[in-house]
């Protein structure tokens, strides 16, 4: 088992270091690992995960929300997002690069994938900020960290599954999230106003001081956002309001766009062209990665090593909190290999009676591994987001891993938080009893 795991860690940083494309990396670790480590045949392996990983229909949504992030950000409708945001948050610390956290915060509660929300919000935030002046690795730690959040604020895909797996209230798993989905949302603002009183204003980091402008100017610029307000409200109350599914919303959302852009009078037919064109690569560049994630999760299965680890820490007779550490390292690791439905079925399959043993409560416990999910997606060196921001900007994977470390260890003092104090998620949904 240790051979195993040291050769794909190995291989996987070797072919990443060498500039092959991310999906190939995946694929090219899996089929090593099936090759020298177990009996099956690596080709039909891939062909049926390649088959499973793209005829989803929940993928569909994925495209449509990229398709109306290009349309917003080249339509200059992401410009008026900002420009009527600016005079409002030029006294708050750290000014627009919280709309990344909001954004992504927002984002995230109306699609519920990570992958959507960073590619999305990203389209749409990071010219604007890096062409405003503002630290593009700040710019890209909170969007790479925030959109995370789409696991844990309901709807959340994720909390469904596991209510389903454990027989859990899927109400109650939902009222669970909100209060630590607040907190980390809470805390991630906390450290960008710190890092702004500390360094970022100092280095002329945080953009331009616009706190001259007259307040009637103020409120023609905030007139601009009214659009968008309507557009995302428009999404939220759709899904929310059980009228559509997330894939029905992003096409409402997309048409929407195209007639919110052509209203402010800039879409034409070169916009419509090259939004389509642009958000078609992005798509392809996620889905491939997908693909090559779902390849290497079936490897990681029949090497069997994440379920000989899990049974390993089940052997060791710890302590509830020895538990909870040794779970958290376990999860990390293997969040590097396995996407976060896998990691939690797996996990539900082999360790839910060891859980139930050390008296954990079973919805702080769904809250707990979502939250160690989440953060699995800003792992180096496979973290799922790294990988979409580095397909967003071009940046190398170790930059990126820099920008988002210590909205890493803020969700660890997060995964703390809640275990001293679980009421963080278990006050709404008992509350509902009452």
């Amino acid at each position: 088992m240790l051979l195993l795991s040291v050769v794909t860690i190995l291989t996987l940083l070797v072919l990443l270091g060498s500039g092959v494309w991310i999906a190939f990396a995946l694929i090219g670790t899996a089929w090593i690992a099936l090759s020298m480590f177990s009996s099956f045949e690596p080709g039909p392996v891939l062909a049926s995960d390649f088959w499973g990983a793209s005829y989803g229909w929940d993928l569909t949504a994925l495209p449509m929300f990229i398709w109306m992030g290009e349309i917003l950000f080249r339509s200059g409708l992401a410009d008026n997002m900002f420009r009527g945001l600016s005079p409002w948050l030029n006294r708050f610390p750290g000014r627009l690069l919280h709309t990344n956290i909001i954004g992504s915060g927002m984002f995230a509660a109306v699609c519920g994938s990570s992958a959507a929300t960073c590619a999305t919000v990203g389209k749409m935030t990071l010219p604007e900020l890096e062409r405003r002046g503002y630290d593009p690795q700040m710019a890209i730690g909170t969007l790479a960290s925030a959109s995370t959040l789409g696991l844990l604020i309901p709807p959340s895909i994720v909390l469904i599954i596991y209510g389903v797996v454990t027989e859990q209230s899927i109400s109650r798993l939902f009222m669970a999230g909100i209060g630590p989905g607040l907190m980390i949302l809470a805390m991630f603002m906390g450290y960008l106003v710190l890092w702004s009183l500390l360094k970022g204003n100092r280095a002329g980091l945080t953009g331009k001081d616009e706190s001259g402008m007259r307040f009637a100017e103020k409120l023609r610029n905030t007139w601009s956002l009214i659009p968008i307000l309507l557009l995302i409200g428009g999404i939220i109350v759709s899904i929310y309001g059980g009228l559509a599914s997330p894939t029905e919303a992003a096409a409402v959302g997309v048409v929407l766009s195209m007639l919110i852009a052509r209203s402010n009078g800039h879409f034409n037919r070169e916009i419509f062209q090259s939004s389509l064109f642009a958000a078609v690569r992005t798509a392809c560049m996620i889905a491939f990665i997908i693909a090559g994630a779902s390849f290497l999760t079936s490897a990681m299965g029949f090497t069997q090593v994440p379920m000989k680890l899990a049974q390993a820490i089940g052997e060791m007779g710890l302590s509830p909190t020895m538990l909870l550490l040794a779970l958290t390292v376990l999860l990390l690791v293997m969040g590097c290999f396995l996407d976060g439905i896998s990691l939690i079925l797996l996990v539900t399959s082999i360790i839910m009676p060891l859980v139930s043993a050390a008296g954990f409560d079973l919805i702080w416990f769904g809250i707990y591994l979502v939250i160690v999910v989440e953060m699995s997606q800003i792992t180096p060196p496979v973290g799922f987001n790294l990988f979409v921001i580095q397909g967003l900007t071009g940046k190398d994977i170790l930059t990126i891993t820099k920008a988002t470390l210590p909205f890493f260890l803020l969700m660890l003092v997060a995964v703390a938080l809640l275990h001293l104090f679980p009421n963080i998620a278990l006050y709404l949904p008992y509350a509902m009893n009452r």
